[in-house]
């Protein structure tokens, strides 16, 4: 008994917070104001942790590579995985939407919509993949383009040979001194979190059984079974049943995080930690996780159908068009890519659907309100997703 508590005590204390905090919400919303500070304290540090860790990480992991490995096949099969999940968490969603159809739904002017940014998409690109200083490549809206400048970091390193050895030593352990301040932090997860989904239950909980309760519950079923189903399916394709213990026995740690931050970022450490325990190399969990956080989203992509599906219903079109379809497919992509690893990161995706589908402004609001009500689950497909991932690109590359 004591060995299991040992090993668990950490999910007994997340659980027992987010249990502690869920009442709170439900019971006495009026004190939430009070307590959400903690959970921001938390999230803060975690985020000022996260993105030094994501810079050493993949830094780290590229130039600690001998020549000559399998760095080429690493990303090959991890671009590949990526793809293939997001496609089949879409196709997935698709088939969901039409054998269990919705109706009744309609716009809602009681959502505030977000304006779409005024920059040509020339400008947008351009800020998707580089930052004009170095500083701001240090902050978590901008995480393509410190992953790229890691990976160019990471390849500078290698090919200093003898002389970039020193420099080499110090991304190393970077890494190392990041990952044990990150365990620290993580330390205050059961108060910080436990605060933090008592706003989320006291905010988000009432609007649930509303007025968008039928799209919402459809989400909320198709991805819990997709979660199950398919990331078990995804496990076992990695390391036959052994593949499923092992990551179900692992996951709930992380599991937890993203359903009490709504954010991949933050679940990012409890995932390192994950993809250890289970035994996947360094070397492919500190590239494929970190990367995985930014542009590998399972539970974006089903949000992205739903999203559009409503907006199709609002104005009365087809969305079973071969046409509509392929184009939705198209963007859930981008919007799985782009969509950032914080809490409702995804405005900018559902702006782009938006104007790619000349959609008019009241199916705004109902697109934003979806967002944000799939956010909790959809983080948890998004962040989880990204450690079977790794097992799945272990499985094809041995290092």
């Amino acid at each position: 008994m004591k060995e299991v508590l040992k090993n668990y005590s950490g999910i007994i204390l997340l659980l027992l917070g987010i249990a502690v905090g869920s009442i709170i919400g439900v019971t006495a919303p009026g004190i939430v104001d009070y307590i959400k500070p903690l959970g921001d304290i938390f999230l803060n540090l975690l985020f000022v942790s996260v993105v030094p860790l994501v810079f050493f990480a993949v830094s780290n992991s590229i130039a600690s590579l001998e020549q000559g490995s399998k760095f080429g096949k690493i990303i090959l099969v991890m671009s590949f995985t990526f793809l293939f999940f997001i496609l089949t968490a879409a196709v997935f969603t698709i088939c969901a939407v039409y054998v269990f159809p919705v109706s009744g739904v309609s716009g809602s002017s009681e959502m505030i919509a977000e304006a779409a940014s005024e920059d040509s998409w020339g400008n947008r690109i351009v800020s998707f993949f580089t930052v004009g200083e170095f500083t701001q490549l240090f902050s978590r809206q901008n995480m393509l383009a410190l992953l790229i400048f890691a990976f160019m970091t990471g390849f500078a390193a290698r090919k200093a040979g003898e002389k970039g050895q020193p420099f080499r030593v110090f991304i190393a352990s970077g890494y190392e001194v990041m990952k044990e301040l990150l365990l620290l932090i993580m330390k205050l997860a059961p108060i910080g979190l436990g605060a933090y989904f008592a706003y989320q239950v006291a905010t988000l909980g009432p609007q649930l059984f509303g007025f968008y309760a039928k799209p919402l519950g459809l989400y909320y079923v198709a991805g819990i079974v997709y979660f199950f189903v398919f990331f078990s399916l995804y496990a076992f394709m990695a390391d036959g049943q052994n593949g499923i213990k092992s990551f179900w026995k692992n996951a709930v740690y992380p599991t937890l995080t993203a359903l009490s931050t709504c954010s991949s970022f933050a679940t990012m450490p409890a995932n390192l930690q994950a993809a250890s325990k289970i035994g996947i190399p360094n070397s492919i969990a500190n590239l494929v996780i970190p990367i995985g956080t930014t542009l590998h989203k399972n539970g974006s992509s089903m949000s992205s159908i739903i999203k559009i599906y409503v907006a199709f219903l609002i104005i009365g079109k087809d969305f079973f068009d071969p046409a509509n379809l392929l184009l939705a497919l198209g963007i859930t992509v981008f919007v799985s890519i782009v969509a950032g690893g914080i809490p409702n990161g995804g405005y900018i995706g559902e702006m782009l659907m938006i104007s790619v589908y000349k959609l008019p402004q009241e199916a705004i609001p109902a697109v934003m309100i979806i967002g944000t009500l799939v956010d909790p689950l959809a983080t948890v497909l998004n962040a989880v997703g990204d450690i079977v991932a790794a097992m799945f690109v272990n499985r094809f590359v041995k290092v």
